[in-house]
């Protein structure tokens, strides 16, 4: 089911695994039906619960994972507590295999606490999955990253990456919002987050209009879609998204990729580093870095290195791999 609430949404219906090629740089969500549906973890969680966990419990290497926890009042809500000077849940590390049986023997029961895997490296903790739960994407070198869990809300936030999440077992919520309503969804604390990545105040469930009026505007603006085991959902670099995982058991697969090479680094990391050196200078001297950022990063003149020699023109035009192993090298030194 994909509910229109807003923006446009598109659906695709696939029949493999083979990413299709007009998703690639869209500016818009997409629905990608029945995208994994032939994997056989989809399968097996299909057949129940307890044969998905048996599924995963066999990949698994026996490396510790980072699980979060939070109790029964959070109903779900990976989120900061009162003060939003902590968090509403606990970390540890734990046995993936442990947190998936104690998942299935808790599924059952009322009031359950919030058990959330999220983002473990495949590769890693579940070396063989991708030998038979694999997509074909354009970018082979991917990151790939599962999301295991019972009933949770992750809040809206953005990723810097483009990104299909792949819904292997349980359905699963996304609510998705354009990156122009950065302001409507009222965004806490940059330094302090649940899991990296800022988040929205709001509780998307039950809005709070009186203390967040904006947010009507975000959803207006906003488009969901359910997904149920086989499905994807492809969210473009930026988008704001909250994921409502509804079901006792879910999983979910991330592709992740950059349109630039990684070496280029995390441009979160810039504005953390903006925030430190920039945001309290004078006004007339903020002024004068906006102009620098203007011209450097974000207009780029054609001719802004014309000055120069053409061997240093080059360097300063093009962003080599070596060129910046030395910027960071230069910026470590300098934030020692």
């Amino acid at each position: 089911m994909t509910t229109r609430i807003g923006t446009p949404i598109e659906v695709i219906d696939c029949a493999s695994s083979v990413v299709p090629e007009a998703i690639y740089g869209s500016d818009s969500p997409v629905v990608l039906r029945g995208l994994v549906s032939h994997w056989p973890v989809v399968e097996k969680g299909l057949q129940s619960n307890q044969a998905a966990v048996e599924y995963l419990n066999g990949l698994y290497n026996k490396q510790p994972v980072n699980a979060f926890m939070a109790e029964p009042e959070s109903k779900g809500r990976i989120f900061y507590n009162e003060q939003v000077d902590g968090f509403n849940f606990v970390q540890s590390n734990v046995y993936l295999d442990d947190a998936l049986n104690k998942i299935l023997e808790i599924a059952e029961a009322e009031n359950n606490p919030t058990y959330y895997i999220g983002s473990l490296e495949i590769n890693h903790h579940l070396p063989r999955f991708c030998e038979a739960n694999d997509l074909t994407l354009k970018y082979a070198n991917a990151r790939k990253s599962i999301w295991l869990g019972n009933q949770s809300v992750v809040a809206p936030h953005f990723d810097f990456p483009d990104n299909i999440a792949c819904c292997i077992i349980g359905k699963r919520r996304f609510t998705l919002f354009p990156p122009e309503q950065h302001d409507n969804l009222y965004v806490g604390p940059l330094d302090l987050t649940p899991a990296g990545q800022p988040i929205s105040m709001v509780n998307i469930d039950e809005p709070d209009l009186a203390k967040y009026p904006k947010y009507s505007e975000a959803m207006a603006a906003a488009c969901s879609a359910i997904l149920t085991p086989g499905d994807a959902i492809y969210i473009p670099s930026m988008w704001w998204h909250s994921v409502k995982s509804l079901s006792a058991l879910n999983g979910l697969v991330n592709y992740w990729w950059r349109e630039t090479p990684a070496y280029m680094g995390a441009p979160n990391n810039v504005l953390l580093h903006a925030m430190l050196s920039i945001k309290e200078l004078p006004e007339r001297q903020r002024k004068v870095w906006q102009n620098m950022f203007m011209r450097y990063i974000f207009e780029q003149p054609d001719d802004l290195y014309d000055h120069l020699p053409d061997e240093c023109k080059n360097k300063q035009g093009q962003l080599s791999e070596i060129t910046a192993q030395r910027l960071r090298a230069y910026l470590v030194n300098k934030l020692k």
